[in-house]
């Protein structure tokens, strides 16, 4: 796994005869460090960075809000067809994404979202996987505590945000990433919904280095080096809670 990964950076440094080489060499003859530089002269790149960022923030913090209230209702709550709709719900992980594409941008073109942050967001802030990701992290906490909770006088609301969400730490982390490594990464969702520049986001800034009849390399492998570097941070910060959730869930993605 780490050879891509260090072929990405030594191509960053390369030049562009360098880079077209072959046999190819792993070190390069002479370094350029100016290619990072290029990325942003050639490109938005500031802009690419900024809309990512809000759509990857906006997507994960709605679906730690809504993933969490559902599978909190699946966990603890009675109500009828309960099962049946959870299992309704879980059914969507078996449908592929490409085929939902059309009818969603038909109902995204009438609300008039088409190529704004709401049609990049909005559709991403619930899915399958998250809820049932959290609701077999929170069949796991005894029921007990919401026991307790209701003889000192809490609501569902008091349970759900007082006692469930703080024991359910590594599984909304572990949510989080995933959501946040998923949106970060998306290409044919972004490339889809948006026209302008203005709401263009890194995977589609980076694609633009890729011609039809050529392709920059070195521009290619920097842009991409220099927009994996914060899930990197993200991943090496926060890896032990991810463990932790995952395994504390019972799922393996």
């Amino acid at each position: 796994m780490i050879i891509p990964f260090l072929w990405m950076i030594s191509t960053s440094f390369k030049s562009y005869g360098d880079s077209m080489q072959v046999p190819p060499d792993i070190i390069p003859k002479e370094w350029h460090p100016e290619n990072y530089s290029k990325v942003f002269e050639s490109v938005d790149f500031f802009k690419y960075y900024l809309n990512t960022i809000i759509v990857t923030v906006g997507r994960t913090l709605s679906q730690l809000l809504l993933c969490s209230l559902a599978a909190f209702a699946f966990a603890r709550m009675k109500f009828p067809f309960k099962n049946v709709i959870f299992i309704a719900i879980l059914s969507v992980l078996m449908v592929p994404p490409q085929v939902i594409l059309i009818p969603n941008y038909a109902i995204l073109a009438k609300l008039g979202w088409i190529d704004t942050f709401y049609a990049l967001i909005v559709p991403g802030i619930f899915s399958a996987f998250g809820v049932f990701l959290l609701r077999q992290f929170f069949m796991g906490i005894p029921k007990e505590l919401d026991e307790a909770a209701i003889i000192d006088g809490c609501s569902w609301w008091g349970i759900y945000w007082r006692v469930l969400l703080p024991n359910a730490t590594p599984a909304l982390i572990a949510l989080g990433i995933f959501t946040a490594l998923a949106s970060w990464n998306d290409f044919l969702w972004p490339l889809i919904m948006t026209n302008s520049e203005n709401m263009r986001v890194l995977s589609i800034g980076i694609a633009s280095f890729q011609g039809q009849y050529s392709t920059n390399y070195p521009l290619l492998m920097a842009g991409a080096l220099l927009s994996t570097i914060p899930m990197i941070i993200l991943f090496i910060f926060l890896q032990k809670h991810l463990i932790a959730g995952i395994s504390l869930s019972g799922v393996r993605k």
